[in-house]
């Protein structure tokens, strides 16, 4: 009797999730995603999506053969990277007009190596890294946290996950672990996850299964810095109303807190939006697939997700006020494409400054980069710089 109650409860679930189909919405392209459940979710304890609480813990690693850390510095390098899950300049249907839903564990290792081996030649002291699957399907289930600090000089790890979906069955998608990472030479404590807002411009349905994004925050025990911490954030891309306008001030306010108390931080990653003076902000048609139309006077939206940010214009402006930008404001106008670090044309030269390093201490005059040769390992370019350990 206890089994058939089971197996009604399920079959029922399972006409119920039928009947609903989600837009679920991870790049510029929408797709239809008819949602069930196996009986083992049914019977697991594991929930289908992790909703997260307002702050956790970070998830810990360390590297499998420890390189021994400077025990003394006077400056360290800082890198942000959005590496695309490995997933290189590859059609990815989530990704402007691709296709591609599953890669394979050989071409994502093949793209691992050569980002490994651009960290392993630029040797940065610390990296935050977007976009970094642990053990999803598309990415051949590799643990890329992990991967990487095996293979590179980095000692520590820590992880908190942006999208964590034990199974999604349309296009055959699976199981997904999406999120931000912070890796250094020395020790990493005290690591948290900090929620961000969810979107408000879905159903509840869409936004069930849709990114839940975080800020993730370490303590980083640098050689004769007893209140050093990093901060990395990737915020919203594609959101129509406030959302992504939340996550920077929310990051912002994560920065004042650290500033008040007298700490110093590094700070950055995938902000998702222009430097204030930029002088393209409207990206629609360049970004647009085969069939899509924008700007026309029936168009229902006027603009493509994710590619309109003139109404944006100002949303750093308090960042390079108050805090050290890694590449000053008045470089970046001065020359623009220099500084270009994404663009969601496939194999095209990046066209937008999306990646960004601030301090509430100091850089060394002149030490970033926007390494824009790396190009074919992503559609983001890591910028860098050298921060001055204070003495």
């Amino acid at each position: 009797m206890i089994l058939y109650l089971i197996f009604k409860l399920y079959f029922f679930r399972l006409y119920i999730l039928l009947a609903f189909t989600i837009k679920l919405k991870t790049g510029t392209k929408l797709k239809n995603l008819s949602i069930f459940l196996s009986v083992c979710l049914l019977l697991s304890c594991e929930p289908l999506v992790d909703k997260f609480d307002d702050i956790e813990n970070a998830i810990y690693y360390t590297s499998k053969s420890k390189t021994t850390a400077p025990a003394q510095v006077q400056t360290i390098t800082v890198m942000t990277y959005n590496i695309r899950f490995g997933a290189g300049r590859a059609e990815w249907f989530g990704d402007s007009c691709g296709d591609r839903v599953i890669l394979s564990k050989a071409e994502i290792t093949s793209n691992l190596e050569k980002i490994a081996s651009k960290i392993n030649e630029y040797q940065p002291d610390i990296i935050f890294l977007q976009e970094v699957d642990v053990e999803s399907k598309r990415s051949g289930y590799i643990d890329e946290v992990q991967w990487l600090l095996d293979r590179t000089h980095f000692n520590y790890g820590v992880f908190a996950s942006n999208w964590k979906v034990q199974f999604i069955p349309s296009d055959g998608l699976g199981r997904m672990n999406m999120g931000n990472a912070i890796l250094s030479r020395w020790e990493i404590t005290n690591a948290i996850r900090v929620k961000l807002p969810l979107r408000d411009d879905q159903d509840a349905l869409t936004q069930y299964f849709y990114l839940r994004r975080n800020i993730i925050k370490a303590k980083i025990d640098i050689p004769g810095v007893d209140n050093f911490y990093a901060v990395n954030v990737h915020t919203a891309a594609f959101s129509t109303d406030d959302t992504k306008k939340k996550h920077i001030d929310q990051f912002k306010a994560e920065l004042e807190y650290i500033d008040t108390a007298g700490d110093y931080f590094v700070a950055g990653g995938d902000l998702n939006t222009l430097p204030p003076g930029a002088a393209k902000t409207d990206y629609c048609l360049e970004n647009k697939c085969p069939g899509e139309s924008f700007h026309g006077p029936n168009d229902n939206p006027q603009h493509k997700e994710g590619s309109y940010y003139t109404p944006e214009a100002t949303w750093l402006i308090p960042f390079y006020n108050e805090y050290e930008p890694a590449v000053a404001l008045e470089n970046y106008l001065a020359n623009e494409a220099h500084y270009f670090s994404q663009t969601e044309l496939f194999n095209e030269p990046y066209d937008k400054k999306l990646d960004y390093l601030f301090t509430n201490f100091q850089w060394v005059a002149g030490s970033d980069s926007t390494h824009q040769n790396m190009s074919p390992f992503s559609d983001h370019a890591p910028v860098s710089a050298r921060w001055e350990v204070p003495k």
